[in-house]
């Protein structure tokens, strides 16, 4: 599979949850996060192509940045060696100037 990414991934030593912004429900746990966008290992099953509006939540305040809104676009999504997992990468394809000055500060401490 041709990478095709602009920015690297970081894999993140924070605790980085995703939630929909809308509901509040729970996508899953950043495992990796660039500029571009992210992978989840999540409970549940993505459908790629799907559109998101969520919240990257940091379990720790990192610069007065604790949480990050934005718009994301599943790529992909495949089911976990156990069955009972998943893997689901993201495109990041909304940030608002301020959300995206916040992420520059989280993606400086991973």
């Amino acid at each position: 599979m041709e990478d095709r990414r602009q920015h690297s991934r970081q894999s993140t030593e924070l605790q980085l949850e995703v939630f929909e912004l809308h509901t509040g429900q729970r996508l899953g746990r950043v495992v990796d996060l660039s500029f571009d966008g992210f992978m989840l290992f999540s409970d549940t099953p993505h459908t790629a192509d799907a559109l998101v509006e969520c919240r990257l939540v940091s379990e720790q305040v990192v610069e007065g940045v604790c949480e990050i809104k934005l718009g994301a676009d599943c790529l992909w999504s495949r089911p976990g060696a156990d069955g009972q997992h998943c893997w689901a990468g993201f495109h990041i394809i909304d940030l608002a100037e301020d959300q995206a000055a916040a992420l520059e500060i989280l993606l400086k401490h991973l």
